[in-house]
C-alpha cells in the first residue's frame, strides 16, 4: 500500500528556504543543452567583456527574481492547474538562470551580489499576485514576461557584435518568455490595472541600473 505523505507548513516552508538558496547561492543546473555549446567564443576587448558581462548579470539577476516569483505565487494558488503552470514555467526559467550563470563564468565575471535581497522582495511581490486570485497570477505572468521579453530585445541589440555565445542564450531565453506569456493568456489571465505595469517597469529599471554593476 502506498502512503502519501501530507507536507506540513513547515515542510512546505524548508522547501522554499532551500529553493532559495539554491537559487541565490547555489550551482542550479539546467535540463536542456546550453544554447551556446557549439557557437565559437570570439575574443571581446576588456569594455566589451565588462559590457557583455554587465548585461548577463542583469539576466542573470531577472531569472532570480523569476524563480521567486513563480515560487511565490505557486504557493498561494487556488487552482492546481495554474499552480502546475506557474512550476513549469519555473522550471524553465532555471535553464535560464543555469545558462546565465555559465555565461558569466566564460566572461570571467560574476552573478549580483544582491541576489538575496532581489529574490526576497521577489517572492513578496509573487505572494501578493498570487493572493489576488489565479486570473490576477496569470495576468502578472503575462505583463512580467512581456517586460522581459522587450528588456531581452534592448540586450540584442547593445550587446557587443563579437559576442555570439550571450546572443544565442538570449534568444533562446526570448523565445522561452514570449511562449509563457501566450500560455498564461489561454489559460485564462486577467489584464493588470494602471498602474501597475508602470510599477513594475519602474522597478525594473532600478533593478537593471543596480545589476549591471554590483
Amino acid at each position: 500500500m502506498t502512503v502519501t505523505r501530507l507536507h506540513s507548513p513547515l515542510d512546505r516552508l524548508l522547501d522554499e528556504a532551500q529553493r532559495a538558496l539554491e537559487t541565490t547561492l547555489g550551482n542550479p543546473s539546467a535540463q536542456r543543452p546550453y544554447p551556446a555549446a557549439t557557437t565559437p567564443e570570439i575574443a571581446l576587448d576588456p569594455a566589451e567583456r565588462r559590457h557583455a558581462a554587465g548585461l548577463m548579470r542583469i539576466n542573470h539577476v531577472g531569472e532570480v527574481c523569476a524563480q521567486a516569483l513563480y515560487s511565490g505565487q505557486a504557493a498561494v494558488a487556488r487552482d492546481p492547474a495554474t499552480r502546475a503552470h506557474l512550476l513549469h514555467a519555473a522550471q524553465e526559467e532555471t535553464d535560464h538562470l543555469a545558462w546565465c550563470a555559465r555565461r558569466l563564468r566564460e566572461l570571467d565575471s560574476r552573478p549580483s551580489l544582491l541576489n538575496p535581497l532581489w529574490y526576497s522582495g521577489s517572492y513578496a511581490i509573487g505572494v501578493l499576485a498570487g493572493l489576488r486570485g489565479d486570473g490576477w497570477n496569470l495576468g502578472f505572468v503575462v505583463e512580467t514576461e512581456r517586460q522581459v521579453e522587450a528588456h531581452l530585445d534592448e540586450h540584442l541589440d547593445i550587446l557587443p557584435p563579437a559576442d555570439l555565445r550571450s546572443r544565442d542564450v538570449l534568444q533562446v531565453m526570448k523565445a522561452d518568455e514570449a511562449r509563457h506569456a501566450d500560455q498564461a493568456e489561454d489559460a485564462g489571465a486577467r489584464t493588470l490595472p494602471f498602474p501597475i505595469p508602470g510599477v513594475m517597469q519602474f522597478a525594473s529599471q532600478v533593478m537593471k541600473t543596480v545589476a549591471y554593476r554590483l
